[in-house]
């Protein structure tokens, strides 16, 4: 078992930044491949951005792509997301969640494929 914990959401301007982070507790983080997920209200969950810890390969959703960077630190079982130049739409829920790491790169965006999940993190962009 797998227990996520998010933090670091909150209010920010057009073009801020914002470090959410995501604490896990259990089977230690080599064990899995992370992702973060967002839900807007009104729309479905999607797919943000994923770190595999075998070989520390990251994948991205098209619309975030050089504005945020996952990153994490298995020592203190923590994954973190910085978000750069932060837009309106980025505007959501963000969600920690976690897979088997033999999970193949083609699925590692699917939602159904996590068996773990925080409860979330709000992110709110507006002037």
């Amino acid at each position: 078992q797998v227990q996520l914990v998010e933090s670091g959401g909150g209010l920010v301007q057009p073009g801020g930044s914002l470090r959410l982070s995501c604490a896990a507790s259990g089977r230690a983080f080599s064990s899995y491949a992370m992702g973060w997920f967002r839900q807007a209200p009104g729309k479905e969950r999607e797919f943000v951005a994923a770190i595999r810890w075998s070989g520390d390969s990251t994948n991205y959703a098209d619309s975030v792509k050089g504005r945020f960077t996952i990153s994490g630190d298995n020592a203190k079982n923590t994954v973190y997301q910085q978000m750069h130049r932060l837009k309106p739409e980025d505007t959501a829920v963000y969600y920690c969640a976690a897979t088997s790491d033999t999970i193949a790169s083609d699925t590692i965006a699917t939602i159904n494929n996590y068996s773990y999940w925080g409860q979330g993190t709000q992110v709110t962009v507006s002037s």
